[in-house]
């Protein structure tokens, strides 16, 4: 964990909500753990008792932001809703991923933005590209300045406080140990402060910063500032590349007039952005949800911390900056409540405060985001199809389109001596199965008659429909209802209900099902009895997903 920045004092002030910083503590190290450890872990690496960590994890696992067995407390993607929130706040993921893809696709290397944090820098957008020699930083992962192209143009900009920070922070962690996502030094320094100094002027003088292999060996980075329109730097847009690709030379003379004109049309974007709009006249009325999980849960639910948390969430885009008023209208929370949490995330450096107004700060992302942002759309899945399978009391499966075929990319077992046994990575015709036809008939019109029209439908068993006809109908009322039911259509005995997964546009990513064999149950008990906790282990997959695709790419396999 990056140490806390200097200027604020280690011991916490007299109204700091202690729950609160016991819950973030327990966050802090699920996420440097990547995400799952035992409570007798989580014990051992915060230092609280083992009740205590129970009724934390309790807590979170209320909320949504963990889940807890048991034997494991593992980090939820619903957690990310916290770093949604500053990421929405901030406005440029919003404003500017977009160019961002667009100069990654162009020049067919990795693309990011990172804004400053202390004498860090974090990332708030990714444009990778998928190669063997690939990029594993994650949005949020806090990276130190010195060692990146992007925190070299933030240092030319530094005061003497900041330098001063800087060098208390490399004399306490030389070996960088406090930054996980970078390898520790192998050599005591990358030079002195004085020789730092001299390279943050000279990048500040001609506008652009050269990683030449300071984050580790093979890897080159060109960064330059991104304005706003009062003139200061806002974040800084780097392309990142591999020196098997690229010498540091190389890259500086291929990418910086391209980079720069990105970096120009960015600025453009942010002067020319609209300002955001008016919150909602109804504010969220969170604190009666924590009111009413006191209740039903007693002692088990620590109401300070999760009154703490719902704090963070009240920022958005529309409500950059807050002041204690508007926190207390927001969540519901009195205003001597809301200004106690203040206090707290003020003092762990969650929130930054100036003019009776407090503004999310990017350590928001040290609570889960690079961990949780690298989830696959199975991985988010499972658990849920885990919880749908032992309600049916059979196999559930998710699938995605892969030209022709499903391609099954997740599934759950049942312990019958009689189960549907499908391996991950297999493929059946789509025309044939209930993944399929939820599928196709997620498609838009066009595509999905182009579909039809290329596909050779065979007859897999005595009752597979292959007429194109017949099978345009049959989707169409798959639309209609939003399910698909086949039976015996891809394998005698085999009966089959599916529901589709959609991202937060609207579009069918996915599907999932659940199979069984014709002597389960009925046509009437499979819509009846299946369909219900199909639908809603369909629902919460993608609440998942739309809160994990948000701000990150959630691979659907």
């Amino acid at each position: 964990m990056p140490p806390m920045p200097p200027t604020r004092a280690g011991t916490p002030p007299a109204e700091a909500v202690a729950p609160l910083m016991r819950g973030l503590s327990v966050l802090r190290q699920l996420t440097d753990a990547r995400g799952t450890l035992s409570p007798s872990e989580l014990e051992r690496a915060t230092g609280l008792a083992r009740s205590t960590v129970d009724r934390v994890t309790a807590t979170l696992a209320r909320m949504g932001y963990v889940r807890h067995d048991g034997r494991t407390v593992s980090l939820a993607p619903r957690l990310m809703e916290v770093g949604n929130a500053y990421l929405a706040a901030l406005r440029l993921p919003a404003l500017l991923g977009e160019r961002a893809d667009a100069l990654a696709d162009t020049l067919d290397e990795s693309v990011s933005l990172a804004v400053p944090d202390g004498d860090g820098i974090r990332f708030v957008h990714q444009a990778t590209r998928r190669r063997a020699m690939s990029l594993s930083f994650r949005i949020g992962d806090p990276l130190p300045a010195e060692r990146t192209a992007a925190g070299l143009v933030f240092a030319a900009g530094w005061d003497e406080t900041e330098w001063r920070r800087w060098r208390e922070r490399r004399a306490a962690d030389p070996e960088d140990r406090g930054f996980p996502a970078v390898p520790p030094r192998e050599r005591p320094a990358d030079g002195s402060a004085r020789e730092l100094r001299a390279l943050a002027r000279e990048v500040g003088e001609r506008g652009w910063a050269l990683d030449d292999q300071r984050i580790e060996p093979g890897l080159v980075a060109l960064a330059v500032p991104v304005r706003a329109p009062d003139g200061e730097v806002t974040c800084a847009v780097s392309v990142v590349s591999h020196t098997s690709r690229h010498s540091a030379a190389s890259l500086r003379r291929t990418v910086l007039p391209r980079l720069r004109k990105a970096a120009d049309a960015m600025e453009r974007a942010l002067r020319e952005a609209p300002p955001p709009e008016a919150p909602p006249a109804a504010a969220a009325r969170l604190a009666a949800w924590t009111g009413a999980s006191k209740l039903e849960l007693g002692r088990e639910f620590v109401e300070s911390l999760a009154r703490g948390l719902t704090v963070l969430t009240a920022f958005g885009e529309e409500r950059g900056t807050l002041s204690l008023s508007g926190v207390a209208e927001a969540t519901g929370l009195s205003r001597a409540t809301a200004r106690r949490a203040l206090i707290t995330l003020e003092h762990l450096g969650y929130l930054t405060a100036s003019e009776r107004a407090f503004r999310l700060t990017p350590r928001v992302l040290a609570l889960g985001f690079p961990v949780l942002s690298r989830l696959t759309l199975p991985q988010i899945a499972a658990p849920h199809l885990t919880s749908l399978a032992e309600r049916v009391h059979d196999s559930a499966s998710m699938a995605v389109l892969a030209g022709d075929d499903v391609q099954y990319t997740a599934r759950v077992a049942t312990g019958r001596v009689m189960s549907v046994d499908v391996t991950l990575g297999i493929r059946f015709p789509a025309y044939a199965t209930s993944l399929g036809r939820v599928m196709l008939a997620g498609l838009p019109p066009g595509e999905r008659e182009g579909r039809l029209a290329d596909a050779d439908p065979r007859a897999l068993t005595p009752h597979t429909v292959t007429a194109p006809a017949r099978l345009a109908r049959l989707l169409d009322r798959v639309a209609e209802d939003g399910y698909a039911l086949v039976d015996e259509e891809l394998e005698d005995g085999l009966r089959s209900l599916a529901v589709p997964v959609r991202e937060r546009g609207g579009r069918v990513v996915a599907a999932v099902n659940v199979a069984m064999h014709t002597s389960r149950r009925t046509l009437e008990e499979c819509a009846g009895e299946v369909l219900p906790a199909l639908r809603a282990a369909a629902t919460a997959i993608e609440a998942d997903l739309h809160i994990a695709g948000r701000f990150a790419r959630v691979p659907a396999v």
